[in-house]
């Protein structure tokens, strides 16, 4: 049985950083991120108040999906530098208090990974999932060996062969979850987490977590699979930590991970509720997805409910055993700033995300308001659809004013992807400089959480209005208020209120307590302490 115990105490008021690698700071003029740019810039994370990074996948790779396709998962792609460039920047990061996690790609390879190379050619392997004639979604073999492949995503991701949780004679590639290829794919995965924890890694977000038996009505055995690795993991590593990829934390915890993030996909409904936050289809939008305008939104049409009713059920379910997680953004799905919203309407979304029950999660550059950049080119396989390019959401980090943002010396034709050509882009050095920049917000908000525990990941939530602005009492002492509208709005204080007498301000624009009323202004927030 997995412990029920939430994991290591270090994630219980951790605030995560995501960082893309190929484009957050260039230290060899290369034009590509790389490991020691970022370990250059572990000052301004610190300064943040960071202490937990998340690195996307760093493997070595022949980068048809940006990494996701790993080649090797024991060394490090030389894009970034070698593996001790690496256990440099772990060793540099952990001086500043800050842990370093690595994305875990478990469902499947690269098709130049040597285990799929030897498959190809040996029709006695089975560590990849292969049928004897055509089958739906099964791509020809490109070795020696007769037969057709199952791949996961794009056609050079062959699927590792994990099993399924219902056999059929009919179509013997249906492996069982104890078939040899599963029971060696299972041990694989042992060994690189082991390999990595052991040089400093803290641990992993693991990639795409609840597709690794296939045909698994209710993830079951998938879920017994990770069952197996966090109790070896709380044996060995019992200070590590193991997110999911899932979309749906309730499931991802009962599964065995100490938490996982709300996601644009997963959970049964496909991801609306954090999209019914932040989408507002004008970045990455899947053509299946169905969901009217979401909260932050200046129209003010939304509603925050889905996301609440989402959070609460899940919370409910977790409660002593995981965390929740919830992103800003991340390398799949649109950043904050996106289409019509503007860097002044953000201050109210990091209000939010900073003050309510999860642990928050910052993609790069969202702290200072980067936008996603429409209209570029296909970049690694970024292009998933009509209107779903990620390469917008993952441009250079703008560090300073000046031609390459202090992200690179190298030309601009040899970045990794352009820079934001927006004279008035946002940068680091700028915001850092002005007091009521967003970056400088962002900071003080997480500063105000680590002193006010009660405004942390578990502290209890009231909501008191939800609908604009949206308010809410975190452990009965702190109200809360954001409204991302543009309308301001006044409203009754609810009889659930304590007396607004004698609140002290804690952070605020545009949200000021009267006599038994709230007024907030358009794109405000407040956060008062109750007398």
């Amino acid at each position: 049985m997995t412990s029920t115990r939430p994991g290591p105490a270090w994630l219980t008021d951790a605030v995560l950083y995501q960082i893309y690698p190929q484009t957050y700071a260039d230290s060899d003029g290369d034009g590509i991120g790389d490991f020691a740019g970022i370990t250059d810039r572990l000052d301004h994370l610190a300064w943040l108040g960071i202490d937990v990074l998340w690195l996307n996948p760093c493997f070595a790779s022949p980068f048809r999906d940006a990494g996701y396709d790993v080649s090797d998962y024991l060394s490090t792609a030389s894009r970034y530098g070698g593996t001790d460039d690496l256990v440099a920047l772990v060793d540099a990061a952990r001086a500043r208090g800050i842990r370093v996690l690595l994305d875990l790609v478990a469902g499947h390879t690269s098709d130049r990974h040597p285990w799929f190379l030897a498959s190809a050619d040996d029709a006695a392997d089975h560590r990849y999932i292969w049928s004897d004639r055509p089958a739906e979604g099964f791509v020809r073999s490109p070795g020696t060996r007769a037969g057709w492949y199952l791949p996961n995503f794009f056609d050079c991701q062959p699927a590792l062969n994990f099993g399924y949780a219902r056999t059929d004679a009919a179509e013997p590639w249906r492996q069982g979850v104890d078939a040899e290829g599963p029971r060696a794919n299972r041990a694989a995965l042992r060994e690189i987490m082991d390999h990595w924890l052991r040089l400093g890694i803290a641990g992993f977000r693991v990639d795409m977590a609840s597709s690794l038996v296939k045909d698994d009505p209710g993830r079951t055995e998938t879920a017994k699979l990770w069952t197996e690795l966090r109790d070896q993991l709380d044996r060995d590593h019992p200070q590590a930590a193991l997110l999911a990829e899932w979309g749906d934390p309730a499931a991802a915890v009962a599964a065995g991970f100490h938490g996982d993030f709300f996601l644009q996909f997963g959970g049964p409904d496909d991801g609306l509720p954090l999209r019914s936050l932040w989408n507002n289809n004008a970045g990455t939008v899947h053509e299946e997805w169905r969901q009217g305008p979401c909260y932050f939104d200046a129209a003010g049409q939304g509603s925050p409910r889905y996301f609440v009713d989402a959070w609460r059920a899940a919370a409910d379910l977790t409660e002593g055993a995981g965390h929740l997680v919830l992103p800003t953004a991340n390398h799949d799905f649109s950043r904050l700033c996106t289409g019509p919203r503007t860097r002044e309407q953000l201050a109210a979304a990091f209000a939010f995300q900073l003050t309510w029950p999860t642990v928050p999660a910052v993609y790069y550059g969202d702290e200072i308001g980067m936008r996603y950049l429409p209209g570029l080119p296909d970049t690694e396989g970024s292009v998933l659809g009509p209107r779903y390019n990620r390469a917008g959401s993952r441009t250079p980090m703008q560090w300073e004013p000046g031609p390459g943002a202090g992200f690179s010396t190298a030309p601009a034709d040899r970045f990794y992807l352009p820079l934001d050509p927006d004279p008035d882009r946002p940068d680091v050095a700028t915001q850092r400089a002005d007091p009521d920049s967003l970056l400088q917000l962002v900071r003080r908000l997480i500063a105000l959480r680590r002193a006010h525990p009660a405004l942390g990941a578990h502290g209890t939530v009231e909501v008191l209005h939800d609908g604009y602005p949206l308010v809410h009492l975190r452990g009965g002492r702190y109200l809360v208020a954001v409204n991302p509208g543009r309308d301001p709005v006044e409203l009754p204080l609810p009889l659930a209120a304590p007396a607004p007498a004698g609140a002290r301000v804690l952070e605020a624009r545009g949200v000021g307590l009267g006599a038994g009323t709230l007024r907030a202004d358009g794109f405000s927030y407040g956060i008062f302490e109750l007398g």
